[in-house]
């Protein structure tokens, strides 16, 4: 039976920054992987549907063109050949995630289903059992259907089979109004569906501030997609032209007729039939592989990281995630992660990045003593000159001005998190960004603006208004 100090069970991101932190470390390490490496960020999450999106951008760039001066026209879009540009980015990227990569940075692969047989104990389909003095459960998570009556008859796409459309839908419900069911549904209008979005909370993306779901739904509604926002689907039904929704909502009962559904409400860890009683693994209460702060599970030897941990399901977070649980694993476990300096993006247009608590959350835990920096683009020139105003940058305080949050609504404000992020995760005042010196014009202008009016704000105040006054005087005076 080999040996091997640290065992990865799944090839996804998590598992792949594992195995190549540990190779480096000059581990002997060993990644089993059921089906293929890469997991749903290269198959079909981040990289599929950021090629989507790109395609989809370029459709509507094209009808709103008039606004600069230039005709507008409606895209023929070849539904065929805008899938066949995702199956090229992933394709690019796929080598990066390869097994060759993968043993080139020393991690052994093996394809196969892994088992865990003991405390210390893998056993990969009918192979002779391997032993491992610490193992790496990332076996990530699934989409899942929420409990309507017919829904699974019906069919339904999800975030991973809707790579395999070969035509475009006419009419799609798009289930959930997160960040997958927003950005999909956007995407798939601008290439010419017509799209109803269905979510059952009161805005889109709930986990965001308020205004930025408010500002989403605009923009969504702007374009011809329908939202219905504190609206569940009851039943689902097949029909001889499609699929009829039978819908609860602010209206009372409707019925809603598509040709596809899109399910985007939530996923599933991956644990079923990994064998985590033999090897003592504890699971929460909702069927997540539970871990302490360290990423260690029930069984000390074992260390679980990713999707499969009920963590924000974001391919850096994963990455994150696995580095840690293997540097921790094979050195010593002292290495933590903070969730909440962790921004993340939903790459709609336009885009919603966050970081750190919102306003309802400081205030829950700060109470009174928290402020808020509100800053619209109307005020920002690169978003004039876009003609993009409609965009803001928010930043949440503490009564010292140390940063406690942010939310940026942007066509850029994936970029634009980063330095925020940077601040946050240091500690930092918002005003400290205003000595900085920004590129002009340029989005992250939003940002440092904000740092300025800050900074104005401070020099405002009363004690600092009678300092600089003496000082003044005082300088008169000689």
């Amino acid at each position: 039976m080999r040996g091997y100090d640290l065992a990865v069970v799944g090839g996804g991101t998590a598992g792949i920054i594992a195995a190549k932190t540990a190779g480096g470390l000059g581990a002997r390490v060993v990644l089993v992987e059921r089906r293929r490496t890469g997991g749903d960020c290269l198959w079909t999450g981040c990289v599929p549907s950021k090629s989507l999106i790109a395609a989809a951008h370029a459709a509507q760039n094209m009808r709103t063109a008039g606004r600069f001066g230039i005709a507008p026209v409606e895209p023929q879009v070849d539904f065929t050949a805008v899938m066949s540009n995702v199956r090229r980015a992933i394709e690019r990227i796929e080598p990066v995630d390869s097994p060759a990569a993968l043993a080139e940075a020393g991690a052994e692969v093996i394809t196969g289903t892994a088992v865990f047989i003991g405390p210390d104990q893998l056993r990969v389909e009918g192979r002779t059992s391997l032993r491992f003095r610490h193992a790496l459960i990332a076996t990530g998570s699934t989409p899942a259907l929420p409990p309507v009556p017919g829904l699974a008859e019906v069919e339904p796409l999800t975030s991973d089979s809707v790579w395999n459309l070969a035509e475009l839908p006419a009419r799609l419900a798009v289930l959930g109004g997160g960040p997958i069911g927003c950005e999909l549904g956007q995407a798939f209008a601008r290439l010419g569906a017509q799209v109803t979005l269905i979510e059952g909370s009161d805005r889109l993306v709930p986990r965001e501030e308020p205004q930025a779901g408010i500002a989403l739904s605009a923009a969504l509604s702007a374009e011809g997609i329908r939202v219905l926002t504190s609206t569940t689907v009851t039943r689902a039904a097949q029909q001889a032209d499609g699929v009829r929704l039978d819908l609860l909502g602010r209206d009372g009962n409707v019925m809603l007729d598509v040709d596809r559904v899109l399910v985007a409400t939530g996923r599933s860890p991956r644990t079923t039939g990994l064998g985590l009683d033999a090897a003592g693994v504890r699971l929460d209460a909702h069927g997540y592989v539970a871990v302490d702060a360290k990423l260690r599970t029930s069984n000390r030897r074992i260390y679980a990281a990713g999707d499969v941990t009920g963590a924000p399901a974001f391919a850096h977070v994963a990455g994150m995630q696995g580095n840690i649980a293997a540097t921790n694993a094979l050195l010593a476990p002292v290495r933590r992660i903070d969730h909440e300096r962790i921004p993340w993006v939903t790459f709609t247009d336009p885009e919603i990045a966050h970081v750190g608590l919102t306003e309802g959350q400081a205030r829950h835990r700060h109470g009174d003593a928290v402020r808020v920096r509100l800053l619209r683009h109307e005020h920002v020139d690169r978003a004039i000159v876009e003609d993009d105003t409609d965009g803001f940058t928010h930043v949440v305080l503490d009564a010292k001005g140390r940063m406690l949050g942010a939310t940026i609504v942007a066509p850029r404000a994936g970029e634009m998190i980063a330095e925020l992020t940077g601040l946050l995760a240091r500690g930092g005042r918002l005003r400290d960004l205003a000595s900085v010196v920004h590129p002009y014009p340029a989005w992250s202008d939003g940002v440092w603006n904000a740092a300025v009016a800050e900074s104005s704000a401070a020099l405002q105040a009363p004690v600092t208004r009678r300092l600089t006054g003496a000082l003044l005087r005082l300088r008169r005076a000689r």
